[in-house]
């Protein structure tokens, strides 16, 4: 863990044996996305004869752990010719003592296919709350361009040939430092059975574009951290610049929830906020000539579906109002149009006739009360569209924690 790594509370969950009573619960997520899009917004790369060391974050524990890998958006088979995981200390450094290596059907090897998901087997290890995990794989052949999470917040490396074993790869010649994750997907943790699981699913204020890297101030890392103990954890499903009801970047929200929310397993909460790129994304890519964002009953009527579908799979949805963005500094981002929309999607989301169970005025909780429809100059990240590690701190602050814990009701 970090030195700046807000401390986990609690162990929340972390150590039971294998039994009727546990289940494999969704316990660290990361969002892909295609690198053959059109709109390119962030690095896309490949790897060749390379190792690969990447951090993940447990937001909750237990007697075992499961890793899950993508080539969901690769034109070619991902050939990975080893995998290990290591307790990370610091930076790319790992304890040796805890190295284990990861198998796939008791094979080291694993070839995984154009479009496909593969999930490891177990390592049978007690694993906590807020501990820091290394997996490294080992990438002897082209990758071709990755399936990767654009905004991670955590540094992951790479360096040449195969430096599975290697304790940290700091000094090691030709090393390259990653700001994009790629492949991993989630891991998951045998934890007892109804262990409470809230997905963050939205767009960069959920991701948390605009934090510090490398010190787990996002959103959901600062509600795991405020959730008692025995209280469940949040897995965060934020894409940045994702929209609600267009593809790119990344499959559009209500296309990527079968995925990306429905099938998590163990989960039973879902916290949303959407709508801020639909509104600003068009005008973006216009720009310097106008364009209409999409009016207020389409975003209406794309979150009432979402809701629905949230319910029909017994989730308890939550809402988060439209956040502010007035004199963002994305050319044609904020438009008067999109104001007026985002006013009254933001006016939907906290009336009665809305379908989500509860709903978060993050809007208001970061907005400067002087000028609502922007954020608050003593929190904002200086580019006017996202909130800083205190904006997350005062949105983590806004949300009712019984929201994330209370069963929905049977209908």
């Amino acid at each position: 863990m970090n030195a700046e790594t807000p401390a986990p509370k609690n162990p929340r969950s972390t150590s039971h044996p294998h039994s009727s009573r546990t289940a494999w619960t969704a316990a660290f997520r990361s969002s892909v996305l295609s690198p053959y899009e059109s709109i390119e917004l962030f690095e896309r790369r490949g790897f060749t004869d390379q190792t690969v060391r990447q951090v993940i974050r447990l937001a909750g524990g237990g007697s075992a752990l499961r890793i899950r890998l993508s080539n969901q958006y690769g034109t070619t088979p991902l050939r990975i010719a080893g995998a290990r995981l290591a307790r990370r200390v610091r930076h790319s450094a790992v304890d040796i003592a805890t190295d284990t290596p990861v198998l796939f059907d008791g094979a080291a090897e694993v070839v995984v296919e154009p479009g496909a998901e593969v999930i490891s087997d177990p390592v049978e290890r007690v694993v906590h709350a807020g501990e820091e995990w290394a997996l490294s794989l080992y990438l002897p052949e082209g990758t071709g361009l990755s399936t990767y999470a654009a905004v991670p917040n955590t540094t992951g490396y790479a360096v040449p040939g195969n430096a599975l074993g290697a304790a940290s790869l700091d000094s090691a010649e030709g090393l390259e430092l990653l700001v994009t994750r790629h492949y991993i997907t989630g891991a998951d943790v045998l934890a007892p059975a109804g262990t409470p699981v809230t997905v963050a699913f939205g767009d960069s204020w959920i991701e948390g574009f605009g934090s510090t890297p490398d010190t787990d101030r996002r959103l959901p890392d600062l509600l795991n951290a405020r959730l008692p103990e025995g209280a469940g954890w949040v897995v965060n499903q934020g894409l940045s610049a994702n929209r609600l009801l267009t593809d790119e970047v990344g499959d559009s929200a209500l296309a990527r929830l079968e995925r990306d929310v429905l099938s998590v397993p163990g989960v039973t909460h879902v916290l949303v906020h959407l709508g801020v790129n639909d509104l600003g994304t068009p005008g973006q890519l216009a720009h310097p000539e106008p364009a209409d964002p999409p009016s207020a009953a389409e975003l209406i009527a794309g979150l009432t579906t979402l809701a629905e579908r949230l319910h029909a799979a017994g989730l308890t949805a939550i809402a988060t109002t439209v956040g502010p963005y007035k004199g963002t500094i994305f050319d044609g981002y904020d438009s008067p149009a999109g104001q007026a929309v985002a006013h009254q999607v933001n006016a939907w989301i906290r009336g009665t006739d809305s379908p989500f169970d509860a709903y978060v005025d993050t809007a208001a909780a970061v907005a400067d009360p002087r000028d609502p429809e922007r954020i608050h100059p003593d929190l904002g990240s200086g580019d006017g569209l996202h909130v800083n590690d205190e904006g997350f701190r005062v949105m983590a602050d806004a949300v009712d924690l019984t929201l994330l814990t209370t069963p929905r009701p049977v209908e």
